[in-house]
């Protein structure tokens, strides 16, 4: 089926589906904090006004210096992306004609952007409960530029192992692969992060978001931290003013409290567990998440689109998985909302169990 690629396009949707969009829908499909923006941004938007009227710092160093003292790095080791959609395309020009493996499910722009630039794409697939084939991995690494794994893993929500992914580190350091890993859901779990061993992996390169965490995802930031030579490579490709004025003066603001973040991911933690017992009570089955979303289906089907249709009627719209290699529809994502929100969920859930 010819769907959106992403989620947070219900109208796309809808018109693809070729159904009538309810006046009332809650979109399930978007992966952003469900609580919105820190309310600093609320407060200190007026007063940036000004600053649209000239061009942006093209280096954003202010927000450079911010998350090179946060994550433990030199200034040199930060680039910024419009999103880190963006850093992926840069690493898509990085590797052009080269072969690429990613590690499967995964955000699908990995793949996008590198065939873009006629990268030679290989797959690797990881099993439902977050293992990772690490011997595979390691084979198709010795014929390939780089590695993509996204961890904690969209769409799934499931954290890979820390120790298997150092083992891989560890393996290919001295085959001149590149590993990518993506951690733009992190700071959701609250849990390990590999910049902390870029010191140790000068071929590791990692990938953030500040929109996720944030709610900001209509104002566009993301960046990568690496070696200063990896950085260097990549920052050819970097446009100048790629991340406006108003996304700068955002992540200042929202890099200076970690109180918001903190608070986010709590409350996640426990609408999650909600959800989780509510569809084991009820006889789903479901990813184990650490973040703000999770994989979930009805063991009674193989393809999920009846379900999909039947939430979509009531105005439910959650992410299908139709353009994931090794899901193809046997799954549906949903993010973790407000508590009204999920209720909401729940009861269109119950419904089609009644029915079905």
């Amino acid at each position: 089926m010819d769907l959106p690629a992403h989620g947070s396009n219900p109208a796309r949707l809808y018109e693809k589906m070729n159904m009538e969009k309810p006046t009332q829908l809650i979109d399930f499909s978007v992966n952003v904090n469900p609580f919105g923006p820190p309310p600093a941004i609320s407060k200190q938007w007026g007063s940036w006004l000004s600053v649209v009227s000239d061009y942006p710092d093209p280096a954003g160093k202010s927000v450079v210096r911010l998350l090179a003292g946060q994550n433990g790095v030199n200034e040199s080791q930060v680039i910024l992306g419009n999103g880190a959609a963006e850093i992926i395309q840069f690493l898509g020009q990085l590797w052009r004609g080269q072969q690429v493996v990613i590690v499967q499910p995964a955000f699908s722009e990995y793949e996008t952007a590198c065939r873009a630039y006629d990268c030679e794409i290989d797959f690797v697939f990881a099993e439902e409960n977050g293992t990772l084939p690490v011997g595979d991995i390691l084979i198709k690494a010795q014929e390939a530029a780089a590695i993509f794994i996204c961890t904690p893993n969209n769409p799934s929500g499931v954290a890979f192992s820390e120790k298997e992914i150092m083992q891989l580190l560890d393996e290919l350091q001295l085959t001149g692969c590149y590993v990518v890993i993506d951690e733009a859901f992190y700071d959701f779990a609250g849990s390990f992060t590999f910049a902390s061993v870029l010191h140790k992996y000068p071929q590791l390169i990692v990938l953030r978001s500040l929109t996720k965490m944030y709610a900001i995802a209509g104002l566009r930031i993301g960046y990568l931290l690496a070696s200063d030579a990896i950085a260097k490579q990549v920052a050819r490709f970097r446009p100048h003013w790629n991340v406006n004025a108003l996304a700068l003066k955002a992540a200042e603001v929202v890099l200076a409290d970690s109180s918001f973040a903190d608070w986010t991911r709590q409350n996640i933690i426990e609408e999650r567990k909600r959800m989780f017992e509510f569809l084991k009570q009820e006889g789903f089955h479901f990813t184990r998440s650490v973040v703000n979303f999770y994989l979930l289906r009805d063991p009674e089907l193989e393809d999920q689109q009846p379900l999909f249709i039947f939430l979509l009627e009531r105005g439910f719209v959650l992410r299908h998985t139709y353009n994931y290699p090794g899901l193809s529809g046997k799954w549906l994502r949903a993010a973790v909302k407000t508590k009204e929100e999920n209720n909401k969920l729940k009861e269109a859930l119950q419904q089609w169990k009644k029915q079905s």
